[in-house]
């Protein structure tokens, strides 16, 4: 990525993806009411709702197909970022 805010193209990517969703789970997995969810689980929340938001906004038709494949790409997207997360924590510990 470049010098640049995140676009929906980026979104709709795996790294961008990835990195969106390591990024906004660590900054909210702190919060009261989502403390109580595993981490895993609100990582896929997450993805779920950031891949179905780069559908509708970067698509002009949107296919059952393409939401269908949002739910199996939000599991793939939040283990990576949640086994990102997990990596450097070991490397720093």
């Amino acid at each position: 990525m470049t010098e640049q805010f995140f676009t929906w193209g980026d979104l709709a990517t795996y790294g961008g993806a990835v990195m969106a969703v390591l990024i906004i789970t660590e900054f909210t997995k702190d919060l009261p009411l989502i403390r109580r969810l595993p981490t895993r689980l609100w990582a896929y929340c997450i993805a779920l709702t950031l891949l179905l938001a780069a559908v509708v906004f970067t698509s002009d038709v949107i296919y059952a197909e393409d939401v269908l494949l949002c739910f199996v790409n939000g599991v793939i997207v939040a283990m990576a970022a949640v086994g990102s997360y997990h990596s450097v924590q070991e490397q720093l510990n």
